[in-house]
């Protein structure tokens, strides 16, 4: 088997990505954690402030690693933790049994972001940490919702906005550029496809794609000129 060919199988991204955008992620990831610990020292008692959500360390790669894709969006950040809290707390409080408790938070929380739209991936570890958790963090009980799960989960998305708000190539959240990236490509010899054609086509897929019809666009662009390019040469 070629190398190549094995980077395929094991799914290793080769998509190149230059060293601006990993310098800015790097950068960003620190920022946002920064911001949830001295929010919560500012604002929350000293015995709660040092309960920061494990889980806010993986939203901090999607809002500065990937701000783009749709489980980076503020409402799949904020709607997706707090379900998710909602759901662990409940978990805990009314299972007995601990390891049905921390597999039903974690299946259960899946299930309701995706039942709400609000798939978030980092969601399910704020729903497991409510059931595996501190014995400080189960005396929160339902608190755990607000603080400090919804006072992370609302510090980074506000740090987010404004460090990517400083890049314009970095669309967050994605919705604000999406009537100026979203355009029907012209490409000689094909049939433009506009922003109504991927939202049909991709209702048809029935699964989430992580990627708007943006990127898609742009993708599509891209290749159909590569390809007549080619072509052409």
């Amino acid at each position: 088997m070629r190398f190549s060919n094995f980077l395929d199988l094991i799914g290793f991204n080769r998509q190149p990505l230059n060293h601006r955008e990993k310098f800015l992620s790097t950068i960003g990831g620190f920022l946002g954690i920064f911001a949830i610990f001295m929010s919560s020292y500012w604002l929350l008692d000293p015995e709660v402030a040092v309960l920061i959500v494990p889980s806010m360390g993986a939203t901090a790669v999607l809002l500065f690693a990937a701000p783009h894709v749709p489980f980076s969006q503020p409402w799949n950040v904020i709607a997706g933790h707090a379900f998710s809290a909602l759901v662990g707390v409940t978990c805990w409080q009314w299972i007995p049994d601990y390891t049905v408790a921390a597999s039903a938070s974690v299946g259960l929380a899946i299930g309701v972001m995706v039942a709400t739209r609000s798939i978030h991936p980092p969601g399910g570890a704020t729903a497991l940490a409510a059931v595996i958790g501190s014995e400080k963090l189960h005396n929160l009980g339902y608190s755990y919702e607000f603080q400090p799960v919804l006072l992370n989960a609302a510090t980074i998305l506000l740090v987010a906005i404004v460090f990517n708000g400083l890049f314009k190539w970095r669309r967050y959240p994605a919705h604000l550029h999406k009537k100026q990236t979203v355009t029907s490509p012209v490409t000689q010899g094909y049939e433009p496809i506009n922003h109504e054609d991927f939202v049909f086509a991709l209702s048809h897929i029935e699964t989430y794609v992580d990627i708007d019809e943006a990127d898609l666009l742009k993708i599509y662009n891209l290749a159909t000129k590569r390809h007549l390019d080619k072509h052409a040469s």
